[in-house]
């Protein structure tokens, strides 16, 4: 990066705070990644416009600092694809599940995922998702200035210490540019989410060639799209075709944020409230560097259908489900793209517990990474792994949305094993597997 000009910032980071309050309770501050959401409309599709309003005032993940601006709707784009599915053939042991999800266009066949995420990112850049994220960001004024506010709250920075002036050569400043940079703006993503309401009589007469060879239920496999799979193969194709599931498929994209972007952003669109240079705040208006790039799409069911919630109304019975899927997509995101995983602090030795669960898809067996947050002699981040901890048999706590009214528990937390004695609450985790 161009060091002639940076924004200067003199701090005390806080790679981890923890705060033990009256009642014991611990208030653990690290920093996360960030997420803007969106969905894709179709006002032909059932039940559109309940989704709809049950998704843009869904709570965001607290695993996620809330990123969302502006635009939250993209109008649905038809493909020109014509998926013509594959020939049936009998399913072999090996490769059981992938087959079923591919009959049952779980995901979606390949042509017509390519023009999905491909239709949807274009529609981002068309309307300058990426220059909206980046503006807030950088708390963006009308009038064209910048601040590094919300950096210095997201990142933990020294409010009081924090000079946004811009300054000439400062080896300390421009490391502290370039850590925020990689910990807090180079971990923003944007999630596209295409919900269908589905009647599961669809899903059943797919299923039911499929499942008749099959003796042994495939719930083994750990996940709820299989469960619902699975359902089918325990209750009979007929059966299980009675009620309705929510399905979304996701696309995630990631901030494009590197060293050339960054210099371009300090040296050339930086603006200072009270002293804006009108050139670079026309230069930041008329810019198109900033971009999104696509990272892998998923795709997930919700049963709408449950006997626990029969007095529910329909619409109620709606947005659980939407909830949840939106809930599971995203554990499915996180559990095949690293870029996407966030780290989970653990709230204790004794029992080794963090606060995640069936809501994040944990398993048992998965296997977390401990690491612990060490500072340079510039100030910035760096993570030492300690070691491997890994999730108890039955000990999985159910956050999963209305888990406490469909599925009763006394567990708050999930419980790992592997050398408790030499971690202690605050060190952050991560899965690896």
């Amino acid at each position: 990066m161009n060091t002639k000009k940076v924004l200067v910032f003199f701090l005390v980071f806080l790679p981890c705070c923890i705060i033990f309050s009256q009642e014991n309770t611990i208030d653990i501050k690290y920093k996360r990644s960030s997420l803007h959401t969106l969905m894709i409309t179709d006002d032909t599709r059932e039940h559109s416009a309940v989704i709809q309003d049950i998704f843009t005032n869904a709570p965001l993940i607290d695993k996620f600092n809330n990123h969302i601006v502006n635009l939250r709707m993209i109008p649905k784009t038809d493909s020109a694809f014509i998926y013509t599915p594959p020939p049936v053939e009998t399913p072999k042991k090996k490769g059981f599940m992938s087959k079923i999800t591919s009959e049952l266009n779980v995901g979606g066949n390949k042509e017509e995922k390519e023009f999905q995420h491909l239709a949807a990112l274009n529609y981002l850049n068309t309307n300058n998702i990426a220059k909206a994220m980046v503006a807030k960001w950088f708390n963006r004024s009308e009038s064209g200035g910048f601040n590094m506010n919300l950096i210095a709250e997201r990142g933990y920075y020294n409010a009081s210490d924090l000079d946004v002036k811009i300054a000439n050569n400062s080896e300390r400043g421009s490391a502290l540019l370039a850590d925020a940079g990689e910990a807090l703006i180079k971990s923003t993503f944007v999630i596209v989410n295409d919900f269908k309401y589905t009647n599961k009589e669809e899903v059943a007469k797919k299923a039911k060639g499929i499942l008749a060879s099959v003796s042994t239920a495939a719930s083994n496999y750990g996940n709820s799209d299989v469960a619902l799979i699975a359902d089918a193969t325990a209750q009979g194709a007929d059966t299980f075709g009675k009620g309705y599931v929510i399905k979304t498929r996701a696309h995630l994209y990631k901030l494009v944020w590197n060293e050339e972007t960054a210099s371009i952003f300090y040296n050339d669109f930086w603006n200072e409230e009270g002293n804006i240079d009108i050139e670079k705040k026309k230069a930041f208006d008329e810019t198109d560097i900033f971009k999104l790039e696509y990272i892998g799409t998923e795709t997930s069911w919700a049963d709408i259908q449950s006997t626990s919630l029969s007095k529910k109304t329909n619409e109620e019975l709606i947005s659980n489900a939407t909830i949840k899927a939106i809930d599971h997509v995203i554990a499915k995101l996180q559990r095949k793209y690293e870029v996407f995983r966030t780290k989970t602090p653990l709230i204790s030795s004794e029992p080794l517990a963090a606060k995640i669960g069936l809501k994040e898809g944990l398993e048992k067996g998965d296997k977390y990474e401990v690491l612990e947050q060490i500072l340079d002699k510039n100030g910035v981040t760096v993570f030492k792994r300690l070691g491997v901890i890994k999730v108890e048999k039955d000990l999985i706590w159910d956050n999963r949305h209305n888990a406490n009214e469909e599925n009763p528990s006394d567990l708050e937390y999930t419980t790992f094993s592997g050398g408790k004695k030499k971690y202690y609450a605050g060190m952050l985790i991560r899965q690896i597997n």
